[in-house]
C-alpha cells in the first residue's frame, strides 16, 4: 500500500520529533533505532519513517524497529542513500513496497521492515550477545581506570543555589519508559515534594506532568526554550578540559548558568551533585543502566555509571520500570464500600420519600450489573 506524505528530515531523531505533525513522513539517520526514539515518532503519529541508516545491525536485539511497526506505521530502510541532499523539508514523497517515491521519480529503493522480518533479525543478534557483552565489559573495565577521579574528588563538584541536604531527589532522565513510571510515582512526588533534577530531554517530562525541575543538568541540546525558561538552576556538564558547547546557547538566551566539567553522562554528574549536596535519597527514573541501554545510546561501555552508582549506591532507588511492578483495577469489593457510604445521606432522604426509594432500587440493580455481584 502505497503511503504519501509531507516529509521532515533530521539526522538528529529527538530534535526531528519536535518537528513532526500528525501525517508526515520522518526521514532519519539512526543506525540501530533505540525504543525511546521510536516511542517519540509514535507519539507524533507520523504515516511513515524512512531511515538512511540500518535501523537493526543485528549487532544487539533493539526494541525500538518493532515499536514502530507494531503501532502501525511503515518503517523502511535505504542505508547509505543521500536522501538528505535530494530531498528538502516540506516536500510531498511517497513510500510504496519499499521505495521512496517524489514526482514520479523513485529516490531509492530501501528494504521495508516487517514484524517478521525484524523478530529474524532479533533472532539472528542472539548469537552476538556473548561476545558483544564481553567487549562491553572490558570496556567499562578499561575505562573505569582512566575515569576514577570522578568519584575521588578529581572533578569538584559546582556549588549550586538549590538546597539538597537532607531531602530526597528526583532526577528525570530521557529514558526507556520513562513516562509511564514518572506517572507510577506522581503520589510520592506530592507527598515528599523532593527536589527535581531533569536531566536534558527529562525536564521537559516534568513539565509534561506539571512539575517544575528545581534544577536543570546536560549539554542542553535536548531541553526546549520554555523549560530552560521556566526558572530552574542550570548546570552546563562539560567536557573535563572545561568545553561547555551548551553554554552558548543558554548566553543568546541570556540565561545564567554553571558548569560541571567531568567525564561521564549528565544523568551520572545530576547523582553526584545531589550525593555530594547531602541528598537524604536519590530517586531515578528513566536512567540507563545495563549494556542494552547504552548500546543504544552508542556507548560500547559503562564506566562512569558504574563508578558513580558504586558511590551513591546507598542512597539511591531506581525506580526504572516501576510501571510495570503493579497496575491497580477497580474491584467490585473497592467500589461496594464506597457506594454504601455515599448512599447513606440518601438513605436518609429515602425513608421519608417513595419516589425517591424506587429511583434508589433501580440504581442499586444498575449497580450490580455493573459490578457483577
Amino acid at each position: 500500500m502505497a503511503i504519501k506524505g509531507t516529509v521532515r528530515l533530521d539526522k538528529k531523531t529527538k530534535h526531528l520529533v519536535k518537528r513532526l505533525q500528525h501525517g508526515d513522513i520522518a526521514v532519519i539517520d539512526h543506525r540501530d533505532l533505540d525504543e525511546v526514539a521510536a516511542n517519540a515518532l509514535v507519539e507524533a503519529h507520523v504515516k511513515a519513517v524512512v531511515n538512511v541508516s540500518s535501523s537493526m545491525s543485528e549487532v544487539y536485539p533493539n526494541c525500538g524497529p518493532l515499536t514502530i511497526v507494531e503501532a502501525g506505521i511503515k518503517l523502511v530502510d535505504c542505508p547509505e542513500s543521500d536522501l538528505f541532499s535530494i530531498l528538502t523539508e516540506g516536500q510531498e514523497i511517497e513510500v510504496k513496497n519499499g521505495q521512496i517515491i517524489h514526482a514520479g521519480r523513485v529516490l531509492c529503493s530501501g528494504e521495508e521492515l516487517t514484524v517478521d522480518i525484524i523478530k529474524q533479525k532479533m533472532e539472528a543478534t542472539k548469537a552476538n550477545l556473548e561476545s558483544v557483552l564481553s567487549s562491553f565489559v572490558q570496556n567499562t573495565m578499561d575505562y573505569a581506570q582512566n575515569e576514577i577521579g570522578l568519584i575521588c574528588g578529581q572533578y569538584k563538584v559546582p556549588d549550586v543555589k538549590t538546597t539538597f541536604k537532607d531531602k530526597h531527589a528526583l532526577i528525570v532522565v530521557r529514558g526507556k519508559n520513562y513516562k509511564e513510571d514518572l506517572r507510577a510515582i506522581k503520589s510520592y512526588i506530592y507527598e515528599i515534594k523532593p527536589v527535581l533534577i531533569g536531566v536534558d530531554g527529562g525536564a521537559d517530562a516534568l513539565m509534561e506532568f506539571g512539575l517544575k525541575p528545581d534544577v536543570i543538568v546536560g549539554d542542553m541540546d535536548s531541553v526546549s526554550d520554555k523549560t530552560l525558561q521556566c526558572g530552574a538552576e542550570l548546570v552546563v556538564h562539560a567536557y573535563p578540559d572545561g568545553r561547555a558547547p551548551g553554554m552558548a546557547r543558554l548566553q543568546e538566551m541570556g540565561l545564567p548558568a554553571i558548569t560541571f566539567a567531568a567525564p561521564g553522562t549528565s544523568e551520572d554528574i545530576a547523582m553526584l551533585i545531589a550525593y555530594e549536596k547531602g541528598a537524604e535519597l536519590i530517586v531515578a527514573v528513566g536512567t540507563h543502566s545495563n549494556m542494552i541501554d547504552f548500546l543504544e545510546k552508542g556507548r560500547k561501555g559503562m564506566a562512569s555509571t558504574f563508578l558513580v552508582r558504586a558511590k551513591v549506591g546507598s542512597v539511591l532507588i531506581d525506580a526504572k520500570g516501576v510501571s510495570k511492578l503493579y497496575k491497580s483495577r477497580l474491584r467490585a469489593k473497592h467500589l461496594a464500600p464506597i457506594f454504601v457510604a455515599a448512599m447513606l445521606p440518601v438513605a436518609a432522604v429515602a425513608v421519608i420519600s417513595p419516589s425517591t426509594r424506587e429511583l434508589l432500587r433501580l440504581l442499586f440493580i444498575q449497580f450490580r450489573l455493573l459490578v457483577g455481584i
